[in-house]
Formats: structure tokens, sequence, C-alpha cells
């Protein structure tokens, strides 16, 4: 019986270690940027999920989940100070992303008649918001309670080049569900584009922990965006039926990832929007990710319709992250719910103007379980 209890008591300690190794001491955030000041915020749900956010880029720092086992481990790729993050060469990590996210050609878009020039950030072309997005600001922040966190930004007018004065708020919210939901609205004092989205790099063995190519990836698509060389669209819808774009049946991701196809060679990978296929519900399951070695799985739920996959394809080791663990190539992935890249400039794709009067909502739900 003594032996029992010593066990019991030794479990005990374990797991409460455990825990409180799931959480990064707040203080190596605490700085200021830009005249506001830097914080770390926790998130906890019923089921022990601990997630920390920064309103630093409003970025997701760590997030616990569980294996079928139930062993936890921080599937987000990050780091463990703000120094990090400022340092960093990948500067998207865990991020909110705006004004526009993902590519706009040559930095430009027509609106009204007239022409705005963008900040030029990737080649010759715009990528997330310009170089200095929203990954890049301190946002205002409020913990509502254990389980939420309230960001809000004003974007002024002409930042980064783009029109009116765009007031946005983000809300992060760890359910009981094991979801993590990120909802977003905005609204404008003059006509702009908007396509705000977020940028956590996922890893389902946990960050760092191996590559990415035995996921098994689900994506709702019967279609695709094609690119240029420079990742830009160009316009085209194209079926992804008997090509390595098609994972509307579930299917290891580095099973055709290095095959003989143009659109590969391009994004040196996947890195690529997908065309959700029309559903009923407003909210629907856009993609399912899984790993089988330790049975955790992911479900993509969202409202826009299109879905960007990266595939940690420009990821090359020199990034050393949490717990010492370096970033290496195809180590993780990105699925972040979308407008369509370069919309602004293609008649044909879903339109991301918003106007005056207008309110800009937008969800993502990322939803954890077991197989």
């Amino acid at each position: 019986m003594r032996k029992f209890l010593m066990a019991l008591v030794l479990l005990a300690a374990v797991s409460c270690t455990s825990t409180k190794n799931r959480e990064f001491d707040s203080s190596t955030f605490e700085t200021v940027i830009d005249g506001k000041e830097v914080s770390l915020y926790t998130l906890k749900n019923s089921n022990g999920l601990v997630s920390q956010i920064t309103n630093y880029g409003g970025r997701v720092v760590n997030l616990w989940v569980p294996d079928r086992e139930g062993n936890f481990e921080d599937i987000v790729l990050g780091y463990g100070s703000i120094d990090g993050y400022l340092k960093s060469n990948e500067i998207y990590y865990g991020a909110l992303i705006g004004r526009y996210g993902n590519r706009l050609a040559q930095g430009k878009f027509e609106l009204d008649g007239k022409t705005y020039d963008l900040a030029i950030n990737n080649g010759e072309n715009h990528l997330h918001g310009g170089i200095a997005g929203y990954n890049n600001v301190v946002w205002e922040a409020r913990q509502v309670d254990d389980q939420t966190l309230e960001l809000q930004y004003l974007s002024k007018d002409m930042e980064e080049g783009y029109p009116g004065n765009l007031s946005i708020r983000v809300v992060y919210q760890l359910t009981n569900e094991n979801e993590l939901k990120v909802e977003y609205w905005a609204t404008t004092d003059a006509p702009t584009y908007v396509n705000l989205t977020h940028h956590s790099f996922f890893n389902l063995h946990g960050a760092g922990k191996g590559s990415i190519n035995d996921h098994v990836l689900f994506i709702d698509a019967d279609d695709y965006t094609p690119v240029d060389e420079g990742l830009i669209p160009t316009g085209e819808i194209a079926a992804v039926a008997g090509t390595p774009m098609d994972f509307t049946k579930p299917i290891a991701i580095g099973k055709r990832v290095n095959n003989d196809f143009e659109q590969l060679k391009y994004g040196l990978g996947y890195d690529h929007n997908w065309v959700l296929n029309p559903a009923k519900e407003k909210v629907r399951l856009a993609a399912r990710i899984a790993e089988p070695a330790s049975g955790r799985a992911m479900e993509v739920y969202t409202n826009e319709p299109g879905l960007q996959f990266y595939g940690g394809n420009f990821l090359d080791g020199n990034d050393v992250g949490k717990y010492g663990l370096s970033y290496k190539h195809r180590t993780a992935f990105c699925l972040e719910t979308q407008h369509f890249p370069d919309s602004p400039n293609h008649a044909n794709f879903p339109t991301t103007r918003l106007n005056p009067g207008e309110n800009y909502y937008s969800i993502c739900i990322y939803k954890f379980l077991t197989d």
C-alpha cells in the first residue's frame, strides 16, 4: 500500500510539473514596442488544453493538445520569449495577417478608378499586408475570461498603402470542445480590400519534432487556383482531379509532393489556394489532417471560400525555436482560411471589397481530436 501511495504522489507531481511546464513565463514577453505594452495571455479549457497568445502580432505562442494516450505536445512553431520573434527569419509564426493575407501582384490594385501602390516585400509582389503587416503590430488586448482573449487594432488610412481607416476586432477562444476558435470583425470609413487570416505553423508530432510529410490530409475542394512562378494566381480555376493537388480523399502530404508537376516546382512544394466546395452550412468543414502515430488530428472549419495549404517548404533549419529545436524543411504546415490571393486583380474571384456601413466577418476553427 505504501508503494502504491508513493506512486500516486509521484504521478501527481509529474502531472503537476508537466502542466506547469506547458506555460511560458509571461515576463519573457513583457516589453514596449512602438510605445505599446506587449504581454502574454494564457487560455485554458476544461480538458487540459493550453494556449498562450501574445498581443505582439496576435501570435499563438504555444498550443498543447493530447494524443490518443492523453500525452500532450505543443504543436505550433514559435519562441519562448519576445526576443525570438523579433530576431526570427520567419516573421509569421502564429500571427494574425492583414490587411490582405497572401499575395497581391506587383503590390498594386485598382479601386474605383484609382490605382493603389502597396509595399513590395516578396520579390516584386506584396505579401501578407506588407513590410509591417498586422503580424508586427501591438494589438490592444483584453482577457475576457480564462478561455477568451479579445484583440483590437486600428489600421490607419494608407497604412502600407491601403485606403480607409480599418477598425478590427479579433477574438481567440479555446473552447471546451477542444477548438481554437478565431473570429474577425472589421469596419471601414472608406472603400478598401480586406482579407484577414491566421498563420500558425502546425506539426501534430509536436513543434520541431519531425517531418509533416506523414500527415494525412483531406481538403474539401475540387478546384484550386494555379499560380505563376511568383506564386501569383493566373486567374484560372483548375480541377484537382488527376493531379498532386487532389486531397478530396485523405492522402499523406509527402506521397506526391516531389512529383514532376509544374505547380509544385513553382512553390517548391505545396503553397497554393484551394477553392472550397459549396456547402449548405455557413461554417463548414474545409479540411482534416491527422498524424497516424500519435493519433492527433485537426479539423478546420470556416465561412471563407478558400484555404491556403503551405507545407513548410521554405523552412531551412536556421530558426531554433522553443525547447531548442530547429525548424527544418517541411517540419510544419499551415492551413489558412481566406479569400483568394490577388482577388482585387481578378474579377472572377470572390470579392474582398469592404465598403463603409458594411461589416466584415470571418471565422476559422481549429478543432483537435484523436483517431
